[in-house]
């Protein structure tokens, strides 16, 4: 009788040490933020990609807990502010970072 609460108490020890080390911290994500992260940095390169007048070789691309930050070099400010405009559009996305420089 002793034998099953024990191997349950060790059980529930196991899947507590699981869900607490997959957890987020203020810098580091949890493994699903990671995934919704890579999901996003993919819509926005594939948005930068359709758009025809951004080059998506010029505009790097990073998520971290939705926040898109954008870097890169752009020919001009009607790029950036495209390039804004175009990542702040996809879903998922809380608030875009721009770090991009004029050529």
């Amino acid at each position: 009788m002793k034998q099953p609460k024990i191997f349950s108490a060790f059980c529930l020890i196991i899947l507590l040490a699981l869900f607490l080390g997959c957890a987020s911290t203020p810098k580091h994500e949890g493994t699903g933020e990671y995934v919704d992260d890579t999901v996003i940095t993919s819509k926005v390169k594939e948005a930068i990609l359709e758009d025809s007048s951004l080059k998506v070789n010029e505009i790097n691309v990073e998520t971290f807990k939705g926040i898109v930050q954008l870097s890169g070099f752009v020919r001009s400010r009607a790029d950036i502010n495209r390039a804004v405009e175009v990542a702040g559009k996809i879903k998922g996305v809380k608030s875009v970072k721009n770090d991009m420089l004029l050529k």
